[in-house]
Parts: structure tokens; sequence; C-alpha cells
């Protein structure tokens, strides 16, 4: 059984330890997914699962390619579709080919202790400058200094008389792909379909998120 599912981020809370010390948690909406399609390094050059986030209560629309494709895998229609690598040595051993198209994923695949990594889109913050974007320090504050808050040089004048890709310099921040690793699981309830994970992860309340476990 693979170690990935789907999540929403619910938002967050805490809890104490024995010792006193305030451990910071996030509530995870994680799954059930369903199998909506298995890739085999046979026919699409390498082993993956595609996954479904089951949403109870949501009517999902979908064109005429993504409906067939649904039909196919003898699956109802879901909005939030992601594709997960498979282990080639987890494959060799035989536990990959248990995974069926169709098949029911659930927050039960981790336990706690496990170390997972998190992958989702993170807040947008807008347009910032260098000094909140990139962590510039700035110029002087005091004796008449008017280089405060700006980015500085971004090139020279005669060669190459243009500004080099990558430089650093004010733009819009966040909303991106972010990866967070070996964040630990607290707490599972499969009641609920809910996992507790310690830390932050990215992304805002209601950000669909790749959970995998670490390897």
């Amino acid at each position: 059984m693979p170690s990935a599912i789907i999540g929403k981020k619910i938002g967050m809370t805490q809890r104490f330890a024995e010792d006193g010390t305030v451990i910071p948690l996030t509530v995870i909406q994680a799954g059930p997914c369903v199998v909506v399609q298995r890739k085999t390094r046979e026919r699409d050059g390498y082993d993956a699962i595609q996954l479904g986030l089951v949403e109870p209560g949501t009517k999902v629309r979908v064109n005429k390619p993504m409906e067939g494709h649904f039909q196919k895998a003898e699956t109802a229609p879901v909005r939030v579709l992601r594709e997960f690598r498979l282990d080639i040595a987890k494959l060799a051993e035989g536990s990959g080919d248990e995974v069926k198209v169709g098949e029911s994923i659930k927050v039960s695949v981790f336990s706690p202790e496990d170390k997972v990594n998190i992958r989702g889109i993170s807040k947008g913050k807008g347009f910032a400058g260098v000094m909140k974007r990139h962590g510039f320090s700035g110029g002087r504050a005091t004796h008449g200094s008017m280089f405060h808050r700006a980015p500085g040089s971004i090139g020279m004048a005669a060669y190459p008389a243009r500004v080099l890709p990558g430089m650093k310099a004010p733009g819009h921040m966040g909303s991106e792909q972010v990866t967070v690793k070996n964040l630990q699981v607290v707490e599972i309830n499969e009641e609920e379909n809910l996992l507790l994970i310690r830390g932050a992860v990215p992304g805002s309340k209601g950000t669909y998120l790749e959970i995998v476990k670490s390897k």
C-alpha cells in the first residue's frame, strides 16, 4: 500500500507536553482518496498512481475527456487529482502490485511517529520589496542617508550593460510550490480522517496538500 495521500489544511492548534512545553499542531483532512489510474513502467515509462480526493457532499462536473477517464476507473468524478511515484524497491518486493484502480486510500496508511513530507502552494504575499522578499539588510537609517530599503546596484554599466538573469529584485512573493520535509505525525483520527502534524505546513486554510511518508 503506498504511503501517500491528498489532504486539505483545516487549521492549526496546540497541545501541551508532559513537561509543559507547547507543541504546535496542524490539522489536515487527509483523504479518503481513490486510485483513479495506475501507471506502469512498461506502458508509461515509470511506476506511479493517480489519486483523487473524495469530498463528500460536493458534486463535480467534468468535461467529456475527464468523464471518460473516471468511467474507465469506475469511480465518481473528483475535483482534485495528484500523481505519486511508487518506490522501485517496494515494487521489486511485490508490495506495489497490490495497488489497484478503484481502491480506497485512507489516513490509516500513516501511524504516529511517522515522518512525512508535505507539499502545497504557499500563501500569496503580493508585491514585496527585497527586504521582505529576499532578506536584504537595507541601508542606514540615520545621518542623512537616502538609502534605506532600496535594492542597490543590480548590474554593470559598461559590460554586460544589462541585468543578469536570476537577479534578486522586488516582485511577487508567495503563491509557489513549497515542500516541508520530515514533519512528525503526532496523532491520527481514522473516524474523521484527520491527521495531526507537528509544526506548520504550506498554505492557508483550505489549501490542498500532498502528504508522502519520508524515506
